[in-house]
């Protein structure tokens, strides 16, 4: 169903959304007095406050709010900003509608119910704080450091994190960011070019992108669009390389339809046709590279013909796509990717990736991979205390790493496996700071095995996602809009000649409501109840602000005072390091038993009537996170299935038919989703949105709202040089009417 609305209306929205929830209750203010909702128009007057930084994504995009009286109506870009500038996307607008959500956690609540099934009693701070230190101590006297465990995400969760790591001393720490999404890349190009890449390519001056695997349009950080969409514009050719045409196949100039989890086999062959026929850049390769006749013998049987086979496309267009590269070279943009964790072969694909930039030469050059020129500001948190034994789950009996190339904390699996068996100790105090696991991580049911089993686990979160269900003690956060927090710092985003650098912290647009605290306040208090208040480094998250920014020499009154960013004076980002290397043959990585060069590990297939379950992102939701959210429900209710028409046809299947799923361990989707019938998606493959299908009551807008595709994600697949997951080895047939109805994967 279409949704229309004009731009007056939905400013309108904003601003009655914002008067209209206090008959909730929900703009109650600390003191309790909750503003009438019925004042004269006109009565308050609009004004603009800096320093907002948004996180309805993790791009954080730089904003100013506009208020009347004490409520936000309305976010904006900071028109001051070098990187969104004025723009916010649709996210970005509807961040006031989290700060209004009536859903939203206001207090303290303990689970007098069951973990899964709970049932929720609103207690005070100081009983919630004193609960959590004492029930955490325990854990940590009984079990030691090594049976506490967490899972953080954002911003606020880096100060809790670093007090569990290095204050308590727990290595089982896993980060959604790095474990289920860009830790694998991280690795692999630290191990070939010695640092990690981000999404650094200067697409405004390349003359060719290249994404593999790549939504752009669909995950919409604006500023990262911003420089996609200049590329285009200066005339850029697009190459997409995706199972999907998706909104970036859309706009390119050649789309490989590729099979799933075969793009080692294409990037391998490209990398041996440039090289058998001179196309590379020697003299680059020559200066900088290392174990290049290693690599080169490597990869000699990867013809053109041979990952013609293997990725189910021509022969033809694999050699098209090296020309072009090879033509453009070296100012083309081979794309590093983000969410990288899909088939558990993908350390070898991300080395390929920074390989294939290195025989192009496209390091350090307009329009290839371009590191900003960051300034410094400083990272203050808690000291590193000596621990008696380091207990890492990552070191077999000989002191070995199981996973050598693990981004920083555990492999999630290995806390998982070592909390259900008690080997080699008990995992049974968890935190979960901002991460939603249950949807994040495949093995749902594993997941809710293991917080089942602990002592004791605690969540604290802006919103009542499904991770929550599973809490002793359920404690209510401020949003991003609340509260100060960290200092962001960036370069100017189109690499022009004119360099600059920008520093900015976040800062609150209006007040906190309800008893939300901040990640300083509930970290220092818990810190003290469990005996560690010498070693606490600040008093408030502002002190903390006001560290970090005294390196650059800011204070938090400067930053207000120049509009919320500091801007200076930057570096130029296309200057080669003299120490920069690229090892296309990786002695460490072979002889810690793995493939030095970069190589191709197949994948598993289905089984017959199945497709693959792939799944990304969309333009105005991020994941789970912003399933509640009543605006960006609107635009997008559910996911619908993507399904190739031929196939669809056969299954007499067709646009907006109502379906359901059962993978190839017999796990049924526990809600339904409609069909979307194209020719543009490969006939062994589905599609949908993640994030959605919330199973919380508490969400009331976003529960039970289409498909959790995490739920259907049952077969467990590691990545063996990083451990990591991979998200996109399963199967799915699709259900209608209680009957289940095969997918012909031949068209």
């Amino acid at each position: 169903m279409a949704f229309n609305i004009t731009r007056r209306k939905f400013l309108q929205s904003a601003s009655l959304a914002a008067v209209a929830l206090p008959l909730s209750g929900a703009l109650a203010s600390e003191s309790g007095i909750t503003r009438s909702p019925l004042e004269p128009k006109g009565s308050l007057q609009d004004e603009t406050v800096v320093g907002g930084v948004c996180e309805m994504c993790f791009w954080r995009c730089q904003l100013v709010g506009k208020t009347r009286g004490d409520r936000l109506v309305k976010l904006e870009g900071n028109p001051k900003s070098i990187d969104n500038g004025s723009a916010i996307c649709a996210r970005g607008n509807a961040g006031i509608q989290l700060l209004y959500d009536p859903d939203r956690l206001k207090y303290p609540l303990k689970n007098v119910g069951e973990r899964g099934k709970p049932k929720w009693k609103r207690i005070s701070w100081e009983e919630a704080l004193d609960e959590c230190g004492s029930k955490l101590k325990a854990v940590q006297d009984k079990y030691g450091p090594q049976g506490l465990c967490m899972f953080p995400h954002g911003s606020t969760a880096k100060y809790p994190m670093h007090f569990m790591e290095r204050t308590l001393g727990t290595h089982n720490v896993s980060e959604a960011s790095f474990f289920q999404c860009r830790g694998i890349r991280d690795m692999a190009y630290m191990a070939t070019m010695g640092m990690p890449p981000g999404e650094f390519v200067d697409m405004p001056n390349a003359k060719v992108i290249f994404l593999l695997g790549g939504h752009f349009g669909e995950n919409i950080h604006v500023s990262h669009i911003k420089q996609y969409i200049q590329g285009l514009q200066n005339g850029a050719k697009l190459i997409v390389v995706d199972p999907r045409y998706s909104a970036s196949a859309a706009k390119s100039d050649i789309w490989v339809k590729i099979k799933p989890g075969t793009d080692t086999a294409f990037l391998l062959a490209i990398m041996n046709y440039l090289v058998s026929k001179n196309k590379y850049d020697a003299e680059f390769v020559e200066e900088y590279g290392q174990g290049f006749d290693e690599f080169k013998e490597g990869i000699k049987d990867w013809s053109l013909e041979k990952a013609a086979k293997e990725c189910d496309i021509p022969a033809a267009q694999i050699k098209e796509v090296a020309d072009m590269l090879a033509a453009n070279a070296p100012n083309v943009s081979i794309h590093p990717g983000r969410h990288v964790s899909w088939y558990g072969n993908d350390f070898q694909r991300q080395r390929s990736l920074a390989c294939l930039t290195g025989l192009l030469g496209a390091y350090f050059v307009k329009g290839g991979w371009v590191p900003g020129k960051e300034p410094k500001v400083g990272k203050t948190s808690w000291a590193k205390k000596e621990h008696d034994g380091e207990h890492n789950l990552n070191l077999n009996a000989d002191e070995e790493s199981i996973y050598p190339y693990s981004p920083p904390g555990t492999p999630t699996e290995l806390i998982r496996d070592a909390a259900l068996t008690g080997k080699p100790y008990p995992i049974k105090g968890c935190v979960i700071w901002g991460q939603n696991p249950i949807q994040t991580i495949p093995g749902q049911e594993k997941m809710k095995e293991v917080l089942q089993q602990m002592d004791f686990v605690m969540c604290v979160d802006v919103m009542p996602t499904d991770a929550t269900m599973w809490a002793d003690i359920l404690l209510p956060e401020v949003s991003y809009l609340e509260r100060h927090d960290l200092v962001k710092t960036g370069t100017q985003w189109n690499f022009a000649d004119k360099h600059q650098q920008y520093i900015t912290a976040r800062m609150p647009l209006v007040a906190p409501m309800f008893e939300r605290k901040d990640q300083v306040y509930i970290t220092n208090e818990i810190a003290r109840r469990m005996g560690y208040e010498k070693d606490i480094p600040v008093q408030t998250v502002e002190e903390l602000v006001e560290k970090d920014l005294s390196v650059a020499n800011l204070t938090l009154a400067q930053l207000k005072q120049e509009g919320g960013i500091h801007l200076r004076e930057g570096k130029d980002p296309y200057q080669m390091p003299e120490d920069f290397e690229i090892l296309f043959f990786n002695e460490d990585i072979a002889d810690a038993g793995f493939p030095g060069v970069p190589t191709y590990i197949p994948v598993e297939q289905g089984p017959a009537g199945y497709a693959r379950l792939l799944y990304g992102r969309v333009p105005v939701h991020t994941f789970n996170r912003t399933q509640n959210n009543i605006w960006l429900n609107k635009a997008m209710p559910d996911n619908p299935v993507w399904l190739n028409d031929q196939a669809a046809a056969k299954m007499g299947l067709k646009d907006g038919d109502v379906v359901g799923f059962i993978n190839q361990d017999g796990i049924k989707s526990r809600t339904t989703t409609v069909v979307k019938t194209t020719p543009g998606i490969r006939a062994d493959s589905v599609y949908m949105a993640h994030g959605y299908g919330s199973a919380n009551p508490l969400m009331s807008v976003g529960v039970d709202a289409g498909v959790d595709d995490t739920s259907l994600i049952t077969k467990i697949t590691v990545d063996p040089e990083t451990g990591a997951h991979g998200m996109r080895n399963n199967f799915v047939k699709l259900t209608r009417d209680g009957k289940i109805i095969d997918i012909p994967a031949a068209v």
